[in-house]
């Protein structure tokens, strides 16, 4: 038996050493033969190539549905953890909003008993005309949009127009009135001044527009600590524009200048409100006129 598996061992040797030596040559000779192969009956490659991956199809679907159930799984866990987390957080900020709406109701109904105690004068009737920006007549020397709204819809020269980015922001004022549409004059144009109060000092200023995008913050007096970040809101002063409204944030302050940057972006403004803001008549005086206690003969 050892003899003969030494005889077949050495059979073998030449043609394993003949294989060693042209296996360069044999494997250049298959590649070329497959090229041809492709190049002469490419009908025939395709198809064998489709029966291969319809056969592996099947193969490969079964090993794929472990893998995609365990995916799902996975996204399924983390969507989950997400809707705990959220759910923590809305929970939280329920109980906040509902302590701030009881603390809400006690303050408007102790400013209401005030006022009943102070006879104080009410506040200017308010309502809104909403209207939407038809055309953006902006240009180099001039910022105004046009509205669809005019003096049929009850608009009147003067009024503010607000928009909306989670409180009323003050875009500008109508400055002209036709039968059907009006025009607002921006608050970065160079011809716009609003009476402002910055929100914590409460102290007074008035805003200009450059025909830039930034604001400018003037007259405030000598010696105002002014910071990045501090809240800009309209006045009231004069009557034109109701206290309150929201015009920007500083965010530049140097030794010369304050920017503020309008809470209102002019290229995104689409839909606004205008205010019918008026104050009321002032009151017939009671008091006689003077003649009135003159004797007769002394008129």
């Amino acid at each position: 038996m050892r003899s003969r598996g030494g005889s077949m061992v050495r059979l073998a040797m030449p043609f394993k050493a003949a294989v060693q030596r042209f296996a360069f040559l044999i494997l250049i000779g298959s590649a070329s033969a497959l090229l041809v192969l492709g190049k002469a009956d490419v009908f025939m490659v395709e198809r064998f190539r489709m029966a291969v991956d319809d056969f592996a199809l099947p193969l490969l679907g079964t090993l794929a549905e472990p893998v995609q159930a365990a995916h799902a799984m996975v996204t399924e866990a983390e969507h989950l953890w997400w809707l705990r987390s959220d759910n923590e957080r809305l929970r939280a900020e329920n109980a906040r909003l509902l302590a701030f709406a009881a603390e809400t109701r006690q303050l408007v109904g102790q400013n209401a008993r005030l006022k009943a105690l102070l006879h104080v004068t009410p506040d200017p009737s308010e309502s809104f005309v909403s209207a939407r920006v038809i055309a953006d007549t902006g240009g180099p020397f001039v910022r105004t949009m046009l509205l669809n709204a005019g003096a049929q819809n009850g608009v009147r020269l003067g009024q503010a127009v607000i928009g909306e980015t989670g409180e009323p922001a003050l875009v500008g004022r109508i400055v002209e009135v036709g039968r059907r549409t009006s025009r607002i004059l921006l608050l970065t144009d160079l011809n716009a001044r609003v009476p402002v109060v910055l929100e914590k000092s409460r102290q007074r200023a008035v805003v200009a527009g450059d025909n830039s995008d930034l604001l400018r913050l003037d007259y405030l007096p000598p010696g105002m600590v002014v910071s990045p970040g501090d809240r800009v809101m309209t006045s009231g002063s004069g009557g034109l524009f109701p206290p309150g409204l929201a015009v920007g944030v500083v965010t530049r302050v140097t030794k010369s200048l304050v920017q503020v940057t309008p809470f209102i972006d002019r290229h995104r403004v689409d839909l606004v409100s205008v205010i019918r803001y008026s104050m009321p008549p002032p009151e017939a005086d009671p008091t006689p006129p003077a003649t009135a206690a003159l004797a007769p003969g002394l008129r």
